[in-house]
């Protein structure tokens, strides 16, 4: 009987990293999308630009 509750539980286990690995990879591809964008492009010059202003030396 052990056994049966045990196999159960292997298939939502693989369910579940099934389900965590597709939100990982939509993220991520969120955050390449974002990262592609001109006004992105321009935020991280910006602040680049700024941290000599910042940071006191």
């Amino acid at each position: 009987m052990k056994q049966l509750l045990h196999r159960g539980e292997r298939g939502m286990t693989t369910a579940e990293y099934t389900v965590g690995t597709l939100g990982a990879c939509t993220i991520g591809g969120v955050l390449v999308k974002i990262g592609q964008s001109p006004w992105f492009g321009d935020l991280v010059k910006d602040l680049i630009e700024k941290i000599p202003d910042i940071v006191p030396f």
